[in-house]
């Protein structure tokens, strides 16, 4: 090639603006310095704009509100879901509430059982109200009250509902962005048994487990039958499909006179009883006490974290910003950024339901993990 005369001043703009139009209308990006103020530096270029923020969704002033509204308009008969989803300001219009979770809360009418689906995401539901909260999973029927965690695994067949007579809320939690961002998204609604050698559309799930049997084969900590089958599902997930909130209660009162951690107080995570690990290869989930009077040092990790507080209520200081939560609310904490937590409460402890994306930033070997000292000084954790 020949050499060529470089354009200077006002010609070199409008030659880099003629060269950047045509870059981007042929679907791609330019990766280059100019200089260091403007637009086009890279560093900002390959970056995302997009960004989670630190963010609150209060229950009582919003969401209990909006639930019941909605209860009133939309009917199982009109829609399978009726559920509203926590959508972060700085990944809005995208459904999100941090980069790799969706948090929403469902709101089911007495004796409503919906029809049985399956998706690609990992799901849980945590009971916030009532006491007759229904799931049924892959067979397993488990009605579950406040605190109770249950389990939806990728490709599990499983439907919700309300074997009650009062209201029932809970709060969901899946790993759908995260789907989405590996374009592994689906779902799917047309659920059959097997009825004398043929496939038949069902509305139900036919029972094939006896009553809680989840907590009959793991619920003793430690000990496990050898003689049932712990694959389950698509078997890359706790077989143990729900999670009492009385052992999980009755597990932070033990250690409640302990030290305990300084950056996070009593974390407690749910396990698979088969492996330690967590209950799914994406996400993980934690109960978090504050004693009366508690305030955690700032923590930084590279994970992103949902918080519900479930008991009691505080306020946490995230990247300077201050959030003050009561129950039931949920708030964002996106990762790389400072957190600490306070509860206000001088008599009573408050419980924090944290939902965690760790498991997948350490699959990938980019988990990072910082803490602040009394002193000042910074610590590398993890």
């Amino acid at each position: 090639m020949t050499a060529r005369s470089k354009p200077e001043g006002h010609n070199l703009q409008a030659a880099l603006d003629q060269l950047h139009a045509d870059v981007f209308k042929h679907n791609m990006a330019p990766y280059w310095v100019i200089d260091r103020s403007v637009k086009n530096d890279e560093d900002r270029q390959v970056m995302d704009t997009r960004k989670a923020v630190p963010h609150i969704w209060k229950y009582k002033t919003d969401i209990e509100p909006l639930l019941y509204r909605s209860a009133e308009l939309i009917t199982t008969e009109t829609s399978e879901r009726r559920s509203l989803v926590l959508v972060n300001p700085g990944l809005a219009p995208k459904r999100a509430t941090t980069t790799n979770m969706y948090v929403s809360y469902r709101l089911n009418d007495p004796r409503e059982i919906m029809p049985p689906h399956r998706h690609s995401p990992n799901a849980i539901r945590l009971g916030l109200t009532g006491k007759q909260n229904f799931t049924g999973v892959e067979g397993e029927n488990i009605t579950f009250g406040p605190g109770d965690l249950v389990l939806t695994p990728h490709d599990t067949w499983h439907n919700h509902g309300n074997r009650g007579d009062e209201n029932a809320i809970n709060l969901s939690v899946l790993d759908l962005p995260l789907a989405e961002t590996m374009n592994c998204m689906y779902f799917e609604h047309d659920y059959t048994e097997e009825e004398e050698g043929k496939r038949v559309a069902r509305k139900m799930q036919s029972e094939r487990f006896p009553v809680d049997y989840s907590q009959r084969v793991y619920g003793a900590g430690g000990l496990m039958p050898r003689f049932v089958s712990h694959h389950r599902g698509a078997g890359a997930a706790s077989p143990m499909y729900v999670y009492r909130y009385d052992m999980m209660r009755e597990m932070l009162e033990k250690f409640r006179d302990w030290e305990g951690d300084p950056h996070e107080g009593l974390m407690i995570e749910y396990v698979d009883p088969t492996t330690g690990g967590s209950i799914f290869r994406t996400v993980t989930f934690f109960m978090q006490m504050l004693r009366p009077g508690e305030r955690t040092l700032p923590l930084k990790q590279s994970a992103s974290l949902v918080c519900a507080p479930f008991e009691g209520s505080g306020y946490s200081i995230v990247n300077d910003k201050k959030i003050e939560w009561d129950k039931f609310d949920t708030f964002a904490v996106p990762g790389a950024m400072w957190c600490e937590h306070v509860n206000t409460s001088d008599r009573d402890p408050a419980i924090l339901f944290v939902a965690s994306d760790e498991p997948t930033l350490k699959a990938l070997a980019f988990y990072q993990k910082h803490g602040k000292l009394k002193s000042g000084e910074v610590k590398r954790l993890f």
